[in-house]
């Protein structure tokens, strides 16, 4: 990174150095960072990629102890990459009265006692306000495509310089009158609440991290570009997926659609014949064969007593007839008794 300042010194405070590109500037030696309490924030350290350093740390004023890359804890991640030239710094759940300070990335090159330090210094602001913001702190586009990033900034800071950075190289982009230099990277400003960036024709160089800037205030972007080949995979394996699954998910959806009405079919029919064998139950057990006809014989029994010489004994007579005087006399006749004596 261009802003580092290569001296045998430990903690080396720096600001913004002259800059190649669109532009370049100096200011103060602080760039803070406003996160909101209970946050998180991961800021972005890179090295020279031509000398790799020995050790690379994290520093802290409040623990006044050396965070080295691979370091996982609870609440701090500090993990190299490499491959980017760069480590990051990844602090979750951020308190006011904890995390507020300084900090500072170092890198170490070199061999003792020639040992040649690197220091990358930020303040660090826990508020429920913060003076700079982004809607997400990652985005992502295609090679060729166009990518879009709103920053927003508070009453405070509607009259600071607003500025798109690439952390790598410190290469800064600021709204112009003139965008002929460079029209890749535009930038507009609602004056109100927030600015727009916007990335066009990006290329795969053009991945890694940025910073909105507004004033001394910043906020961290990470962009990533991916290959224009990989994009037409992804999309072309997106439209065979489509193709293969819309005709299955429209057989599965006509196929519960006839179940369904099957189901309705045979409940609704279900009561009619409910109905229907009920009646045919009731028919059947309102008819008695015995009283189908009128003319049913009339039939006679004999009770006597197991004595027959007796002269008190009694003979019953039963009949089977029309019972006299019955309001509704039954089909086929009535049962009655005569008594007679022997």
């Amino acid at each position: 990174m261009s802003a580092y300042v290569k001296l045998n010194l430990i903690y080396i405070s720096i600001g913004f150095c002259p800059i190649l590109g669109v532009e370049s500037f100096s200011g103060g030696s602080n760039r803070t960072i406003t996160v909101k309490p209970g946050g998180s924030v991961t800021i972005p350290c890179y090295y020279d990629e031509k000398n790799p350093p020995r050790r690379k740390y994290w520093f802290s004023e409040h623990g006044q102890s050396n965070k080295y890359t691979n370091t996982t804890e609870e609440n701090l991640s500090v993990i190299d990459h490499p491959d980017q030239s760069l480590f990051t710094v990844t602090m979750r759940n951020l308190q006011e009265n904890k995390h507020n300070g300084q900090y500072y990335c170092t890198v170490e090159t070199g061999q003792k006692p020639n040992v040649t330090y690197v220091t990358y210094e930020l303040y660090l602001k826990v508020h429920s306000a913060p003076d700079v913001s982004v809607m997400s702190s990652s985005v992502s586009g295609h090679e060729g495509g166009n990518v879009s990033v709103q920053c927003f900034y508070s009453s405070e800071y509607k009259k600071k310089l607003k500025r798109w950075c690439r952390y790598k190289d410190e290469k800064c982009f600021r709204k112009k009158t003139n965008t002929s230099q460079n029209s890749s990277v535009q930038i507009s400003d609602d004056g109100e609440n927030f600015f727009t960036v916007l990335m066009t024709g990006l290329t795969l160089s053009d991945s890694g991290w940025y910073y909105c800037s507004a004033g001394d205030q910043i906020v961290p972007v990470q962009l990533t570009v991916t290959d224009a080949l990989s994009c037409a995979v992804n999309n072309k394996t997106g439209i065979e997926l489509l193709t293969v699954w819309f005709p299955v998910s429209a057989a599965l959806l006509l196929l519960v659609l006839l179940l369904a009405a099957v189901v309705i079919w045979i409940r609704r029919r279900k009561p009619k014949q409910d109905d229907q064998t009920i009646r045919q139950r009731n028919n059947s057990s309102t008819t008695n064969p015995i009283y189908t006809t009128p003319e049913d014989p009339v039939i006679y029994s004999s009770i006597n007593d197991e004595t027959p010489n007796d002269v008190n004994s009694e003979i019953t007579y039963s009949t089977i007839d029309n019972i006299p005087g019955s309001e509704a006399p039954l089909t086929g006749g009535g049962l009655y008794s005569t008594v007679a004596p022997h």
